[in-house]
């Protein structure tokens, strides 16, 4: 598993459902599934992210500390340094304590979460740019009427320039005929 994947993604990939192999680390619950980040409802959510602290807290007192964010992480298979593990805490912990409470531990879940999607966006947008006009003194990839309509024809899409150039005006907010990484992320959301 790559190590640029966020700690948590990296455990998490390990525990859901989706990877689970014979072998697998779960969590053990009362239905014995393990808990789904992506629910439907914020109140399946929240319990879920509380099932998964729980898990995480394998002392029971209310917080995680680098030892036990460790140790999940070695029962799921992945090796994570004292300093990685103490650097993730860190990184959360708001009350200067050395550990995570839940409200900690769910803000850096969220983070990481953030930060996968900005990961997936700038893919998603690598497929369709290619390499766009001079802004700014610095070139910058763009995506084009020509290179939308291209990529929408891989994936089985047949529209004409025309018709790419008409979604693309739609969120082109500095009226250049192309779209920057900001105005794809503002028509994706």
């Amino acid at each position: 598993m790559p190590k640029d994947l966020p700690i948590l993604g990296r455990l998490w990939s390990k525990l859901s459902p989706k990877s689970k192999k014979q072998g697998d680390v779960g969590l053990a619950a009362a239905d014995d599934e393990p808990p789904r980040v992506s629910s439907s409802s914020t109140m399946t959510a929240t319990a879920d992210m509380e099932r998964v602290f729980r898990y995480f807290d394998e002392d029971g007192d209310g917080k995680i500390s680098p030892s036990e964010l460790r140790s999940c992480m070695r029962a799921a298979g992945e090796e994570l340094s004292a300093e990685e593990a103490a650097a993730a805490v860190e990184s959360s912990d708001s009350d200067g304590d050395g550990m995570l409470g839940v409200e900690e531990f769910v803000r850096m879940v969220e983070a990481e979460g953030e930060a996968e999607r900005g990961r997936n966006l700038r893919e998603a947008f690598e497929m369709y740019a290619v390499q766009g006009k001079q802004h700014e003194e610095e070139e910058e990839r763009r995506i084009t009427a020509r290179s939308l309509r291209r990529m929408l024809r891989r994936l089985g899409e047949l529209r004409t320039v025309a018709e790419c150039g008409a979604m693309i005006r739609a969120f082109d907010l500095n009226g250049d005929g192309e779209l920057s990484f900001d105005e794809f992320k503002i028509m994706m959301h």
